[in-house]
C-alpha cells in the first residue's frame, strides 16, 4: 500500500497478527497502525484514501484472523487510549483499557462494574459487543461513547444511539471507539472486591482459562448470558446444545471443542484459522441437524481465507 499519510505513531506493513490474538492464528495486516494519540489517529483517517478499508482491533481476545490476513489498515490502540478516570458516580475508560482493570478501579471507588472483571478484552470491544455476564451487560451502565468515524470525524453518542442488544450494536464496522463513560450502581469496595474474587474462582473452575481460546465461541441461543442464579435455565445455553450434539472434544486439525467447556473453540497446538473456523461451522451443522437450532458466532472472524 503506497502513499500512506504521515503519522507520529507506528505504521508496520505486512505485520503478522497471530501473536496479537489469543488464538495465535491468522495472516498479516496489510498495514498495522498504532496511533500516538487521538489527533494522530483522526488526521491519518481524514487523509487516508477513503477506499482503503480500516479495521479496529483490540487485544484479539474475541477474534479469529483468517489465514490470508486483513486487507487495508488495522488500527490497534495502545498507550494513550487506556486511561481510566472516576468522577463522582461515573467511570470513563479509554477504549484500550482492559475490562478487568476498569472493574477493579471502579470497585476501589465504590462503583459496581464487577461483571467486567472476568470478561477478557478491552472496553472498546466490550461496548461494541455489549459484553455481559452474571446477568449484567454494558447496556445496563453505559451512558455515552466517543467514536472516531472512518473520515476522521469525532462524535459523541449516547448509549441509546448504539442500539445495544445481545452481543451486538449498530456501530459501523470501521468506526473506532475511543472512550466510554459508565454510570454504575454504588457498592461497598470490600464487598465488590470479594464478589470479583468469587467470580474469578467460578470462571477458573468451569472455563479453560489457560488454553488458547477466544472466549465463548457461539452466542447462547436463548439470547442472554448466564446469571449465575440457582434458577437460571441451562437448556438453551450454547455449551449444552453443543454437548447434546456430541461435539464436546470434537477435533479438526489442531482445533478442538474444549473438553472442559464445549463452547470454547481451542487451538490445541498447530491449528490454522481455517481449522478453527471449519470446526466451528461443523459444530453449527451438527447442532442444527440434531436440534434444529442455529448457533450464531460470538467470535468475530475477519480477513481472507487465503493469501493473494
Amino acid at each position: 500500500m503506497r502513499d500512506l499519510p504521515p503519522v507520529r505513531g507506528t505504521l508496520t506493513p505486512h505485520r503478522p497478527l497471530a501473536d496479537l490474538t489469543w488464538m495465535r492464528v491468522g495472516g498479516p495486516a496489510e498495514v498495522l497502525f498504532q496511533p500516538a494519540d487521538t489527533a494522530d489517529l483522526t488526521a491519518f483517517l481524514a487523509a487516508l484514501d477513503p477506499d482503503v478499508p480500516v479495521f479496529p482491533m483490540g487485544v484479539g481476545s474475541n477474534l479469529i484472523v483468517r489465514d490470508g490476513g486483513i486487507t487495508g489498515v488495522v488500527v490497534r490502540l495502545g498507550r494513550g487510549f487506556n486511561t481510566i478516570a472516576v468522577d463522582g458516580n461515573t467511570v470513563t475508560a479509554g477504549a484500550a483499557a482492559l475490562d478487568a482493570h476498569v472493574a477493579r478501579r471502579a470497585a476501589e471507588a465504590g462503583l459496581d462494574l464487577t461483571f467486567l472483571r472476568t470478561i477478557p478484552g478491552t472496553i472498546g470491544g466490550a461496548v461494541r459487543m455489549n459484553a455481559g455476564c452474571y446477568g449484567a451487560y454494558v447496556a445496563d451502565v453505559l451512558t455515552s461513547v466517543t467514536v472516531a468515524l472512518r473520515d476522521g470525524t469525532i462524535i459523541a453518542l449516547a448509549a441509546g444511539d448504539l442500539q445495544l442488544a445481545y452481543r451486538q450494536s449498530s456501530l459501523p464496522a470501521d468506526a473506532i471507539i475511543l472512550a466510554a463513560t459508565f454510570a454504575p450502581p454504588s457498592g461497598d469496595p470490600a464487598t465488590l472486591a470479594a464478589r470479583m474474587e468469587d467470580q474469578l474462582a467460578k470462571r477458573d473452575a468451569t472455563q479453560p482459562t489457560k488454553d488458547r481460546t477466544a472466549g465463548s465461541t457461539f452466542r447462547n441461543p436463548a439470547g442472554f448470558s448466564s446469571t449465575g442464579r440457582a434458577d437460571d435455565t441451562h437448556e438453551l445455553k450454547a455449551w449444552a446444545v453443543i454437548d447434546a450434539a456430541g461435539m464436546r472434544g470434537a477435533t479438526l486439525g489442531g482445533a478442538v471443542m474444549n473438553i472442559k467447556h464445549p463452547n470454547f473453540l481451542t487451538n490445541a497446538g498447530g491449528a490454522t484459522a481455517a481449522d478453527l473456523e471449519d470446526l466451528g461451522e461443523l459444530v453449527r451443522k451438527k447442532v442444527y441437524d440434531s436440534q434444529a437450532i442455529t448457533l450464531e458466532w460470538e467470535i468475530m472472524r475477519v480477513g481472507k481465507r487465503h493469501a493473494d
